[in-house]
């Protein structure tokens, strides 16, 4: 762990992140896991929420009680592999506002390309979570990440369910103020810039195509 990557190594994370990764998993299982490993997952990236208080009734006696402070959440899914790890985040925390990034990785350069952006207004009041299962070269996260700082966005966080080195190497190159939450740091890209052991291509694996 340092202050840029937290790896998150709780059991029950641990655990979903194994049967996930078994090519024998079915298609409808791998999206109720990551459904539920991304509610793990929010549970780290949301702890140093800044809180402020409430006066309120409980059915005893008056209390200041905590509460969230500031403008509700933004959670950013980036297309369309996202979408998974989001329907959790948003079990977790209903009333975040909601955008999307779209890019697609042109197969020759492993570049990313922009195709849709939208994204919640005032940014720059609000935390951004921003999620997509794979950290793997990065292109497509900084991209996402330029576009959200473009908007306004200044307080950012990276919730991923697999890192590669490269991948957090270039993060920290290109947004060292952004830390990253994921499940597991695994040990390398293959030459088709796929996260090895990984568990493959997540959006194929959460919406049965190829």
């Amino acid at each position: 762990m340092t202050d840029h990557l937290t790896v998150v190594n709780h059991p029950l994370v641990q655990h979903k992140l194994t049967l996930m990764r078994d090519k024998d998993t079915s298609t409808n299982s791998f999206r109720q896991l990551l459904r539920e490993i991304s509610l793990l997952l929010a549970y780290e990236i949301t702890r140093e929420l800044e809180m402020t208080t409430r006066t309120i009734q409980t059915p005893l006696c008056e209390m200041e009680a905590p509460i969230l402070e500031g403008k509700k959440l933004a959670l950013v899914s980036i297309l369309r592999a996202g979408n998974g790890l989001l329907d959790g985040v948003l079990e977790l925390i209903p009333a975040a506002r909601v955008g999307f990034v779209g890019l697609y990785r042109d197969p020759e350069t492993l570049q990313p390309v922009e195709y849709y952006c939208k994204l919640p207004n005032e940014l720059e009041n609000r935390l951004t979570i921003v999620v997509d299962p794979m950290l793997a070269t990065g292109n497509s996260s900084v991209a996402a990440i330029d576009l959200i700082k473009a908007k306004g966005a200044k307080n950012i966080r990276f919730l991923c369910l697999l890192a590669a080195p490269e991948g957090v190497a270039r993060m920290r190159e290109a947004h060292p103020d952004v830390p990253i939450v994921t499940a597991s740091l695994d040990e390398k890209l293959n030459d088709q810039a796929y996260i090895v052991p990984g568990l493959g291509d997540a959006g194929d694996r959460m919406f049965g195509t190829k």
